[in-house]
């Protein structure tokens, strides 16, 4: 470690990842960035990964690795969230989720830190990055797309760009998530970017890929390797699972209007309005600056659903 590294808690949860956690945890120790710990936790595993994670943390030098297990299957949010909220009362100024299944290339911590970096420390900024996609051997299949609009608010709303394996926070934006009301079934990484830009937070996107993003079977999401594919699966959801987690992200969002910013809580009282209205509210809405997706394609699938829902 160097004295101008920031430290970075690394919130790394586990289940049934013993086949690919190895070729991880290789890589998070490799990390160019060296003033790191991990915090890990188990969210139910019936395989290796348990012992696979403990005989690891033995490994490591004091102080790099806490295991946090304690038994309670809390799914995605809830094990990244509990990971998040003992990592904040810690000395740690980062935060960088990880999944257990990826390569991080070695610049990736260092390379969040340091855009993170120039923000302001009471500004709360969330770093995230693309990826290059590989099969279950790590064999390239692509990179996941580059972003056609800049991300922001209201536009987390219709879409996340934020893919949680490359998600790093500032302590301003850690203490802003774990003091929101959140949704049950959202996930982390959609989460955190909705909380952090409807505050007026920064939001960085990195155009170069951070890490090797596994794609197979036992994935909870994975990624599309262009925008086609995402609106094709888009389409396939069909528009009811979209608008039940928009009119709960509306409804979270605006239980603690205290961290919201003024522009935000007038955006969401316009577009919960509209949720409750008829097509001309819903028009009205659509009509917002940045209400909408990456691509002209799914912008459209978008307003539809809007319309319809």
């Amino acid at each position: 470690m160097t004295g101008q590294e920031k430290p970075v808690a690394i919130l790394l949860s586990t289940y049934n990842g013993a086949r690919f956690l190895p070729q991880q945890l290789d890589s998070l120790t490799a990390q160019t960035h060296r003033a790191w710990t991990i915090l890990w936790r188990d969210d139910g595993s019936s395989d290796g990964t348990v012992a696979l994670m403990r005989g690891f943390g033995a490994t490591l030098g004091p102080g790099r690795f806490q295991d946090l297990c304690d038994g309670r299957h809390l799914h995605i949010l809830g094990s990244f969230l509990r990971l998040l909220d003992i990592a904040h009362a810690g000395p740690a100024e980062l935060f960088a989720f990880s999944d257990q299944d990826d390569v991080w290339l070695p610049g990736k911590l260092a390379r969040g830190a340091a855009a993170l970096a120039a923000v302001p420390a009471d500004v709360p900024a969330l770093y995230c990055a693309r990826q290059t996609l590989v099969d279950a051997s790590l064999r390239r299949l692509g990179e996941s797309p580059k972003l056609h609009r800049p991300p922001g608010f209201p536009a987390a709303l219709a879409q996340n760009i934020a893919t949680g394996c490359t998600i790093m926070l500032n302590r301003a934006a850690a203490g802003l998530v774990l003091a929101s009301t959140r949704p049950e079934g959202e996930s982390h990484d959609w989460w955190c970017y909705l909380v952090v830009s409807a505050a007026g937070g920064r939001v960085i996107a990195d155009h170069e890929p951070a890490l090797l993003y596994r794609q197979h079977r036992a994935n909870t999401i994975g990624a599309p390797q262009n925008h086609w594919r995402r609106f094709l699966a888009a389409v396939r959801r069909g528009p009811r699972p979209f608008i039940a987690g928009l009119r709960a992200n509306v409804a979270s969002l605006r239980a603690r209007p205290d961290l919201l910013s003024p522009e935000a809580r007038r955006q969401l009282e316009v577009i919960a309005s509209a949720l409750d209205g008829g097509p001309r509210c819903r028009l009205s809405a659509l009509r917002l600056p940045g209400f909408r997706r990456q691509t002209l394609s799914e912008t459209i699938i978008f307003y539809l659903w809007f319309l319809m829902g």
